[in-house]
């Protein structure tokens, strides 16, 4: 089990640059779970790829329906003291820091490609490229 961020799943289901590494950590690792706040980040992620031109609506949708059916049963709430501390103590956002603290809470490894997070979390954080390489 490792916790992914909206980026990792956006990696994975909307095809790109960084498609291929996501494909390498489900093979690897296949029981992705996140906060439930990757939901609306993905929504938003799919919202700007269809108003930039690169996916039609239709694709979008069935995108967002294979998302949520592969993170169905692997969505969780954190705690909102635990994400604020961190956010104030790391400079990272209280987005970022949902998912950290999720991987916290299960003990597990936050994947991830933001910098800022893998900077300020070094425990908890590992690069997509390092956990694929492991």
């Amino acid at each position: 089990m490792i916790v992914v961020d909206t980026n990792l799943c956006a990696y994975l289901w909307i095809p790109g640059e960084f498609t291929d590494l996501a494909e390498h950590a489900i093979l690897k690792d296949p029981e992705w779970v996140a906060p439930y706040l990757w939901r609306s980040e993905f929504r938003n992620v799919l919202t700007d790829h269809i108003r930039r031109g690169l996916i039609s609506l239709d694709a979008a949708m069935q995108l967002l329906d294979q998302a949520e059916a592969h993170m169905q049963g692997g969505e969780y709430t954190v705690d909102s003291k635990e994400v604020v501390q961190r956010a104030v103590q790391s400079r990272c956002s209280a987005y970022d820091c949902e998912f950290v603290v999720l991987a916290e809470q299960l003990g597990v490894p936050l994947v991830t490609s933001d910098r800022q997070v893998l900077t300020a979390f070094p425990s908890t954080a590992v690069s997509l490229s390092a956990f694929v390489s492991a």
